[in-house]
């Protein structure tokens, strides 16, 4: 696995063309990746969060639907499913079976957690199943991380703990599975940059990631992103605490994209590729369009419908293919730098006749169907 690049700061849809040319064809087909929460509740309130601009209908995913849910993918041919999205999949009592049972079939599994709740004898359970964790830590000091997390002062100690317990069962086991941490930086916590990289040092995750915030067309969050700049040096300070067993990893080319004024396309073809779903059970292109104002985005539910008659529906396609067409304006009708902005940037310049898309030689990286 150490051979293999780690890539996080970038895509891989060019090791998934048998999905492209369906694609090209006007075929309907499976995601190869999804990100979703098993709730929309969480335990904490980071300043951050984007999930604070997407309130919809408020379903109840319960163990039969994810086992259905969980079949349908794996009949399907998605290969991929990330807990990463508007709620704490962590605190759903349906979390540990849910990456049992996506990994039994064939599906790789992984979470974004606060890690409050992933003790050590949480993390035995599900980390011999996961092919990454990645714990958000937006800061390193503990005064601040309660201010910025919007949780209290002695969850930093107890998430430091479960973090140290996570890299001694992953050597213990002998795990495959990647550990890592993430810091959505806003400009104005530019303190907690040092400290971040510093905390990482001492607690010994593969992987640190410093990234930037995404915010909705409306700049709800108000993230200016021509701060960004001003901590290039800070940012490229961090990066030196890397290690050989351990990476600072700075999301470099979304904090210089400076939000959607660096957004060199205006059509959406990522989200077939790389869909979000809601803890809710809804299943729209995008995080950005849970929102019940963005209703008309709004595909279906997994707690009414099944997952497998919603991605081959009429309405489905009538909605990824309204993304893709000169109706849809990424640069003002989106949120910016979404989850599918690298996916959309090759598959643009791809469309555009810029690139080709091709095979990569040599090994395929680590994490290769979280594209």
């Amino acid at each position: 696995m150490a051979d293999r690049e780690l890539i996080l700061d970038g895509t891989k849809i060019a090791w998934h063309l048998e999905r492209v040319e369906k694609w090209e064809k006007g075929e309907r087909f499976a995601p190869i990746t999804i990100d979703m929460a098993l709730t929309r509740a969480c335990n904490y309130a980071c300043s951050f969060c984007y999930a604070q601009m997407q309130e919809n209908d408020r379903s109840t995913i319960t163990k039969k639907v994810m086992d259905d849910f969980l079949d349908d993918c794996g009949d399907m041919g998605v290969k991929a499913i990330s807990f990463i999205s508007d709620g704490e999949s962590t605190i759903s009592p349906l979390f540990v079976d849910a990456v049992k049972k996506g990994h039994d079939k064939g599906i790789n599994m992984s979470a974004a957690s606060n890690a409050f709740v992933l003790t050590k004898k949480i993390a035995e359970k599900v980390l011999p199943y996961m092919t990454y964790l990645r714990v958000n830590f937006s800061a390193g000091e503990r005064k601040r991380y309660s201010e910025i997390m919007g949780c209290k002062e002695s969850y930093f100690d107890r998430v430091c703990q479960n973090i140290k317990d996570m890299m001694e069962i992953k050597k213990k086991l002998n795990l495959d599975v990647t550990i890592g941490i993430q810091m959505v930086l806003m400009p104005q916590d530019k303190d907690q940059i040092i400290p971040f990289a510093k905390l990482g040092h001492e607690l010994r995750p593969d992987y640190a990631i410093i990234k930037h915030c995404s915010d909705n067309e409306d700049g709800w969050l108000g993230v200016d992103y021509n701060e960004y700049e001003s901590l290039y040096h800070l940012l490229e300070k961090a990066e030196k605490y890397s290690t050989e067993d351990y990476k600072v990893v700075i999301k470099w080319s979304k904090i210089k994209d400076k939000g959607n004024e660096g957004r060199s396309y205006q059509r959406c073809y990522g989200a077939p590729f790389l869909l979000q779903m809601s803890g809710s059970g809804l299943v729209a292109p995008c995080g950005p369009f849970f929102n019940e104002k963005y209703k008309k985005f709004h595909i279906g539910n997994i707690c009414e419908t099944r997952f497998k008659d919603i991605v081959f529906s009429d309405k489905y396609w009538e909605v990824m293919n309204y993304l893709s067409s000169p109706k849809f304006n990424a640069q003002k009708m989106c949120g910016s730098l979404c989850i599918q902005h690298k996916v959309n940037e090759a598959l643009d310049s791809y469309k555009k006749g810029e690139i080709e898309l091709e095979k990569p030689e040599g090994l395929p990286p680590q994490h290769i169907n979280f594209i």
